[in-house]
């Protein structure tokens, strides 16, 4: 039996691509753009295992996960973002998610994350700390999730100001 891929993403170019490499592996394959465009699908068509964006118009990625898992909850879920925090892949973990990548991932790196249950212990750790920058996107991250994304709540509990946190929530993560 073929499995079903689900690929949840606004990036119409990555889901193209992607959506070509999982057919070639012989997945059934479809596409959803949004949270909500994926939990109309999974109405009427259940996949076994599924790549879900975090950041999209609309709905959060993370809203989708645990639809999925009722859904099926033999599904094997990877959290997909170019928005990578410590903060999401705990979140996305404990709501359901099997494994979480950051972007860019090609479909050899998204399928071993997706079969990959257990953890690796022999997973390299880096011996160079995290600079000041990416801490601060981190607790950012961790405090914007404890105020379920709001901006508002989120500046306050920082002590900055709202247009402040904007700025640095629409630059892209620094590097560690």
């Amino acid at each position: 039996m073929t499995e079903r891929f689900l690929i949840v993403d606004d990036d119409s170019t990555f889901t193209r691509v992607l959506s070509r490499a999982m057919t070639r592996r012989d997945f059934e394959v479809q596409v959803a753009r949004s949270a909500e465009d994926a939990e109309a699908l999974v109405q009427t068509w259940i996949p076994d295992l599924a790549t879900v964006d975090l950041k999209m118009e609309g709905n959060s990625g993370l809203s989708l996960i645990p639809l999925l898992c009722q859904a099926n909850p033999e599904m094997r879920i990877l959290m997909l973002t170019g928005y990578a925090s410590i903060a999401t892949a705990v979140e996305a973990i404990k709501l359901g998610a099997t494994q979480y990548l950051p972007k860019p991932a090609d479909a050899d790196q998204i399928l071993a994350a997706l079969n990959r249950v257990e953890a690796d212990a022999e997973m390299e750790v880096t011996e160079q700390p995290m600079s000041v920058n990416r801490l601060e996107w981190e607790h950012i991250q961790k405090v914007l999730t404890e105020h379920e994304g709001n901006i508002s709540a989120t500046a306050r509990a920082l002590g900055m100001h709202r247009r402040t946190l904007q700025r640095k929530l629409a630059k892209r993560p620094v590097k560690r």
